[in-house]
C-alpha cells in the first residue's frame, strides 16, 4: 500500500497488528491529546453518545495528531454526511452506528470513499495540512486505502445480514457494539454486553469478518476484556472510556484516603 504521510491506522491493520483506541465522550482536546501521548495508537471522538460538536471535533482531531495517534470519529446515527466532513478535518477512521443492511453499508461507504468505490465529495484541505500532504493528486489516489470505515454491528438485523455487510466493498472493519446488541437480542429485556447470546453473536461476527478478509472490532469495558478478545481474533478494540478512567482513578484515590 502506498504511503500517505502520518496516516497510520490503515497501515497497522493491514500489517496484521492489533490496535487499541482510547474512547472519549468528554469534549476536551486536552483529554484526547493526553490519551494519544500516553501511547494509544488511536483515539476515538464519540459524537454519537458523547458531547462533541463540530468545533470541538475539529480541534480534537488536531490534538490527537499532535499527540502522535490516529484520530477516529464515531458519527451520530444515520449522519453519513458527517463522515465526509470529519475525514476532511483529518480523521483517519469513521465509526458508523447501526449499520443494519447492505444499503446502510453502501451509504456509509459512499460518503467515506472517493470514486470508484464511493462518492465522497472533494474538500480535504485540513486533512492534507495535518497529514503533511502537499499534493492533492496523492491524497485523492491514496485516500481510499488510508481511510478506515468501521461499520457497527449491534442489532439482530445486522447480525442476520453480517456476511453481506462484511462483503460490501469499502467496509473495512465490523465493529461490535455489545451493549446495544445485548438489548436487541433480548428484545429490550436485558443489558449485558458479556451475555452468552452476545458471546455467540461475537463469534459469528468474527467469522464473517475473517471470511471477507476484513477486521473484527469490539468495544471493550476494560483492558482485561480487550486482551481476552484479542485471542479470539479481534484486532481493533476500544478500551474503556475517558469518563470511566476518570471515575476509576478518582475512586482509587478516595479509597486510599478513606483507609
Amino acid at each position: 500500500m502506498a504511503n500517505l504521510p502520518n496516516y497510520t491506522l490503515a497501515k497497522r491493520l493491514k500489517a496484521g497488528e492489533t490496535v487499541a483506541t482510547g474512547w472519549c465522550a468528554l469534549p476536551a482536546p486536552l483529554i484526547v491529546e493526553t490519551l494519544a501521548r500516553e501511547g494509544f495508537p488511536a483515539v476515538t471522538i464519540d459524537q454519537q453518545h458523547g458531547l462533541w460538536d463540530t468545533a470541538s471535533t475539529l480541534t480534537g482531531i488536531a490534538a490527537i495528531r499532535q499527540g502522535g495517534s490516529a484520530p477516529i470519529v464515531r458519527i451520530p446515527l444515520g449522519s453519513f454526511a458527517v463522515a465526509s466532513r470529519v475525514l476532511d478535518f483529518g480523521a483517519e477512521g469513521v465509526i458508523a452506528p447501526m449499520i443494519n443492511t447492505v444499503a446502510d453499508a453502501e451509504a456509509f461507504v459512499s460518503a467515506s470513499k472517493y470514486p470508484p468505490i464511493g462518492e465522497r465529495s472533494w474538500g480535504p484541505a485540513r486533512a492534507m495540512t495535518l497529514g503533511g500532504i502537499p499534493d492533492m493528486k496523492t491524497y485523492l489516489r491514496e485516500a481510499n486505502e488510508n481511510v478506515v470505515t468501521l461499520a457497527m454491528i449491534e442489532t439482530q438485523t445486522a447480525l442476520d445480514n453480517v456476511d453481506a455487510i462484511a462483503a460490501t466493498p469499502g467496509i473495512d472493519v465490523l465493529f461490535v457494539g455489545p451493549s446495544d446488541l445485548s438489548i436487541t437480542l433480548t428484545n429490550g429485556a436485558e443489558l449485558d454486553p458479556h451475555s452468552a447470546k452476545v458471546e455467540a453473536a461475537l463469534d459469528k461476527i468474527i467469522a464473517a469478518a475473517h471470511k471477507a478478509g476484513k477486521v473484527a472490532g469490539l468495544y471493550c469495558v476494560n483492558a482485561e476484556r480487550a486482551v481476552a478478545c484479542a485471542k479470539r481474533g479481534i484486532r481493533f478494540m476500544a478500551v474503556a472510556s475517558d469518563l470511566a478512567m476518570l471515575r476509576a482513578g478518582a475512586a482509587a484515590q478516595l479509597k486510599t484516603l478513606k483507609g
